[in-house]
């Protein structure tokens, strides 16, 4: 099995954002809805922060389904758009960090015909000693 540990370096999304097109770790704070069976009548309106993890891809101009444009965004695979940290938004983004490479590469993205080799030189590797 090859060596699959990496270094993940944060970077203050209030400081400096990603290349247009980078995919990235995002850390993203925000609150959840309240669950009005479970919540007093001073917390609804609150609801529940958070600050999670997820992988999303980070875009100097972005255009969502309903037309509407967005620049120096970060999105996710459903395409919900957030903003850096101290931007208007529901939910933003504090930090980000770059994705690790594939096993045993140099790029985080391999399309079409060399998937398949690819994905052999990761499973092909040595084992580790």
């Amino acid at each position: 099995m090859t060596n699959l540990n990496t270094v993940v370096t944060w970077v203050d999304a209030r400081e400096r954002l990603p290349w247009s097109g980078a995919p990235v770790a995002a850390a993203i704070t925000g609150r959840y809805p309240a669950d009005r069976a479970t919540e007093s009548e001073a917390d609804t309106a609150l609801g529940e922060e958070f600050w999670l993890v997820r992988p999303m891809v980070f875009m100097t101009l972005h255009w969502s389904e309903d037309g509407a444009e967005h620049r120096d965004c970060f999105v996710d695979s459903d395409g919900v758009v957030r903003l850096a940290h101290g931007l208007a938004s529901a939910e933003t983004v504090t930090h980000w960090a770059e994705l690790p490479t594939l096993p045993r590469g140099t790029t985080h993205l391999v399309l079409g015909k060399g998937v398949q080799s690819a994905l052999q030189n990761a499973w092909d590797a040595p084992p580790l000693t």
